[in-house]
């Protein structure tokens, strides 16, 4: 049995192209004690994962070069050596960009393919969720009535948070790029106003949206937005830092915000947020996001591509827009 794998070949300036990575074959090694194998059915693409091929500090290591690109899977053990699965449990974990996954089961969790389709265990029940769910309510401490705005908001986290924002009774505005982004986030999600950035004066729609200004502003792009958004805030204001998508391939120095004074003047809160913090209440969150999901209140999206050697051009597709919720590779 083949294994097709993508690992990192080199790591790029820029953009990457195609050939920061090498689609690659070999045997499917036999499993040790203690161990699994995953048959992948789908891969998550996330904007963190051009973070992860950089060789600087972060919140996590680097993916090394010849390693298989980190990205969280799901999907079915085929053999298992493990106390803990059996064959045929469907699971999710870090599984990475390849056909056939071997681990010791840590990191790996089962899940229930016949209350959420597969995808969206990697999607809204999954890692995007998850931050959304922490990112907006444990960092952000929205209260009912309180005017959120979230940019990145037709994205994998960004629709999420604003529909929890909703859920939670506040006055949620999401920017978003083109019309269609804008339509989707209000007249499907329930935001209450969208701010298209591509049709520029984002400054005036932000003022225009939220007369009465922004009391949590959660970010997912950083530069120019995120700038904007501070001279738009209230007192007390939070603005969660868990993203700069406009900046992840920038070759020069990612640009800070010049407006950072607003914080100081309006007694404001600026804070970053990684999941990874979160890991131990993940349970907590996803049997309430289900709820919502079955009440109807909570509505996940996923933007399916499919084949291992479409993992480029698709993973371009998080830099470029072309894409709608939280994009997935089918293996």
């Amino acid at each position: 049995m083949k294994n097709e794998k993508l690992v990192l070949a080199k790591r790029p300036m820029g953009l990457p192209a195609a050939d920061t990575w090498d689609l690659q074959s070999e045997e499917v090694s036999e499993i040790e004690e203690g161990q699994i194998l995953v048959a992948q059915k789908y891969i998550s693409l996330d904007p963190a994962m051009r973070g992860w091929i950089n060789d600087r500090p972060s919140y996590i290591p680097p993916v090394e070069i010849g390693a298989v690109m980190r990205a969280g899977s799901v999907g079915e053990v085929i053999k298992s050596k493990h106390e803990k699965f059996n064959e045929g449990d469907t699971v999710t974990g870090w599984g990475g960009v390849q056909h056939f996954a071997v681990s010791d089961g840590k990191g790996w969790f089962k899940v229930d393919p016949n209350l959420a389709p597969l995808p969206t265990y990697i999607s809204t029940l999954g890692m995007p969720g998850m931050t959304a769910y922490f990112g907006i309510l444990e960092v952000g401490q929205i209260k009912a009535g309180e005017t959120v705005l979230v940019s990145g908001a037709a994205g994998a986290v960004g629709s999420v948070v604003g529909q929890i924002a909703k859920i939670k009774d506040c006055r949620v505005v999401g920017i978003a790029g083109g019309p269609a982004k804008c339509a989707y986030i209000v007249d499907e999600l329930g935001f209450d106003a969208a701010i298209d950035y591509k049709a520029g004066g984002v400054k005036k729609a932000m003022r225009a949206a939220c007369p009465d200004g922004v009391d949590v502003y959660f970010d997912n792009v950083g530069g120019d937005i995120l700038d904007a958004a501070l001279t738009q805030i209230n007192r007390k204001a939070r603005i969660v830092i868990c993203g700069a998508i406009s900046q992840y391939n920038n070759k020069e120095a990612v640009r800070g915000p010049s407006n950072y004074l607003s914080l100081l003047v309006n007694r404001a809160r600026m804070e970053g947020m990684v999941v990874l913090d979160y890991a131990k209440d993940y349970g907590k969150a996803a049997i309430e996001m289900s709820g919502w999901m079955q009440a109807g209140k909570l509505k996940s999206k996923e933007d399916v591509y499919e084949g291992i050697e479409n993992f480029h051009e698709t993973f371009l597709r998080l830099f470029s827009g072309e894409k709608m919720g939280k994009l997935v590779l089918k293996m």
